[in-house]
C-alpha cells in the first residue's frame, strides 16, 4: 500500500512538472515559462449591460433579500470597507457608502487594482454604496450593500465605458453602463453564493447499474458500474464504468442545485460549477427545431456541425434551446439530443461527486461530465489520470472521510497557481481557496 502511495505522489510531482513550464508568468517581475497576452477588453456600450440579462434574475445578481437597516439581526453581514485605493463620496457623511456585503467588497478592491493599472495616477470612485435613506426604487440591492454606483477619481466619462468592462472582468455579477455620470454594478447575496459552491450531484439523482436497475446517489458505493459514455468527449457509445471513488461526498450539506430540463422528459439535478455536456441546436430545412435525433458518434450523420460543436459548460451557463445529451438504453447503444426547456433552482441535501473510470457519467438520464469548478472537461480528465490509474491499479476505494478528497483539493491549489482564474468557476472553489487567491491579487 506505501508502495502504490509513494507512486501516486510521484505521478502527482511528475504532473506539476509537467504543468509549470507551461504555466503564464503573472503579477509583477519574472514569471514562469512564457509571458501571457494581454488580454483584449471591449468597453460597453451606453445602456450596455453584462450579462444580458435583468439584474434581479437567475443568471445575473439574483433576487433581493429585503432591506437592511442599522436596527436589523442582517446589519452584521455587511462590512466597511477601509481601502485607500478606493475613494468614497460619502455625502451624508455617515459612512454608508463604505458598508457592504463582502462579496461586494472583494469584488471591489479587486476592481480598484484593475484601475491603477489601467490608468496610473487614478483611482476608483464611489459615489453610492449602501442606502439607509430610501433614495433608490423599492426592490433596489443598493438597499442590501448588493450595489454599489461608480466612476474614477478624475470624473473621466471617456474612461466609463473601460470602467464597466473592468468591472466585468473583476467579478461583479452584474454591470451596467446606466447612466453618463456612472456605471452601476451590483452582486449576488452572501446565502446565494455559499450555497452554491461546489460541484456535485444531490443525494437523490439516479443513476443506471449494470444490471439494469437504478440506484439513488446516496447509495452508490465504489465499484458499482454505471452507465457513462465510453469516450472522454462523450461522443463515445454508452457503457458501465466503474465507479473508483468520489471527489466529493458531503450527505448532510444542503446546497442549491440546477434543474435542467428537457422536451424528453429527462431532467438532471446538479450545482452551478458542475460541467454537463452541451451543444448548440440546429435546425431541420424544413424550419423544426432538430432534437432527440439518434446520434452515430454522439450525433446525427445528417448533422455534422453538432459534432463539432458538443463541449461541457457549467451547469449555470446552458441556456434553454440548447441541447444536452440523454439515454435510457444500455451498453453499446448511442445517446440521443435532447432541448432544454427550462432551468430552474432547488434546494436539495446531499453532495455526491463520483468518479468513473471513463470521467463521465449519465444521471437522470442525461450525460453530465464527472468534473467540476474547472472550466475544461479534458484537462481535468488529464490530470486526474495518476488518481483513476490508482484506483484501477488498486482496485476501487472505500467511500472516502464525508468532504472534498484530498487529491482534487490538491488539484485546486496547484490551478489557482499555475492557471488564469477565468478558469475556475466563481462558485466552484471553496472559500478557503477563493480567499488565498484574492490574497495574491491584493499583493
Amino acid at each position: 500500500m506505501r508502495i502504490s502511495f509513494l507512486l501516486l505522489t510521484a505521478s502527482l510531482c511528475a504532473l506539476v512538472l509537467l504543468l509549470a513550464p507551461a504555466s503564464e508568468g503573472c503579477g509583477p517581475g519574472r514569471g514562469h515559462g512564457r509571458r501571457r497576452l494581454p488580454k483584449k477588453l471591449i468597453p460597453l456600450a451606453y445602456k450596455q449591460f453584462s450579462p444580458n440579462v435583468a439584474e434581479k434574475t437567475l443568471g445575473a445578481s439574483g433576487r433581493p433579500e429585503g432591506k437592511i437597516t442599522r436596527n436589523s439581526e442582517r446589519f452584521k453581514e455587511l462590512t466597511p470597507n477601509y481601502n485607500t485605493d478606493i475613494i468614497f463620496k460619502d455625502e451624508e457623511d455617515t459612512n454608508a457608502d463604505r458598508l457592504m456585503t463582502q462579496r461586494c467588497k472583494d469584488k471591489l478592491n479587486s476592481l480598484a487594482i484593475s484601475v491603477m493599472n489601467m490608468w496610473p495616477g487614478v483611482k476608483l470612485r464611489v459615489t453610492e454604496g449602501w442606502d439607509e435613506d430610501g433614495h433608490h426604487s423599492e426592490d433596489s440591492l443598493h438597499y442590501e450593500g448588493r450595489a454599489v454606483d461608480i466612476t474614477t477619481s478624475d470624473r473621466d466619462r471617456n474612461k466609463y465605458a473601460m470602467l464597466a468592462r473592468l468591472a466585468v472582468e473583476a467579478g461583479f455579477d452584474w454591470v451596467y453602463y446606466e447612466s453618463k455620470a456612472h456605471i452601476h454594478c451590483s452582486v449576488k447575496s452572501e446565502h446565494s453564493v455559499a450555497a452554491k459552491t461546489g460541484g456535485c450531484f444531490p443525494g437523490d439523482a439516479q443513476v443506471m447499474l449494470e444490471d439494469g436497475t437504478t440506484k439513488l446517489m446516496r447509495d452508490l458505493h465504489p465499484s458499482d458500474r454505471v452507465l457513462a459514455s465510453s469516450a472522454s468527449d462523450g461522443q463515445g457509445p454508452l457503457l458501465y464504468s466503474p465507479v473508483l471513488s468520489f471527489l466529493d461526498r458531503q450527505p448532510n450539506v444542503t446546497k442549491i442545485f440546477y434543474i435542467i430540463g428537457t422536451n424528453s422528459g429527462l431532467n438532471i439535478t446538479l450545482t452551478a460549477a458542475h460541467l454537463i455536456f452541451v451543444t448548440d441546436c440546429t435546425s431541420e430545412p424544413n424550419g423544426k427545431e432538430a432534437a432527440e435525433g439518434p446520434l452515430v458518434g454522439s450525433v446525427r450523420k445528417t448533422r455534422p456541425s453538432w459534432q463539432t460543436g458538443l463541449r461541457t459548460v457549467f451547469a449555470s451557463d446552458i441556456l434553454p434551446g440548447q441541447c444536452v445529451l440523454t439515454s435510457q438504453a444500455k451498453e453499446g447503444s448511442q445517446a440521443t439530443l435532447s432541448v432544454v426547456t427550462f432551468v430552474e433552482e432547488h434546494r436539495s441535501t446531499g453532495l455526491y461527486a463520483p468518479l468513473t473510470q471513463h470521467g463521465s457519467i449519465v444521471v437522470n438520464g442525461v450525460l453530465a461530465s464527472c468534473y467540476a469548478a474547472m472550466d475544461n472537461h479534458h484537462l481535468a480528465h488529464w490530470v486526474l489520470a495518476p488518481l483513476r490509474f490508482f484506483y484501477s491499479l488498486m482496485g476501487p476505494s472505500e467511500p472516502q472521510i464525508d468532504g472534498l478528497h484530498w487529491y482534487p483539493w490538491l488539484l485546486q491549489m496547484l490551478g489557482q497557481i499555475l492557471l488564469d482564474a477565468g478558469h475556475f468557476h466563481p462558485w466552484g472553489i471553496e472559500q478557503g481557496l477563493r480567499d488565498e487567491q484574492q490574497r495574491r491579487v491584493s499583493h
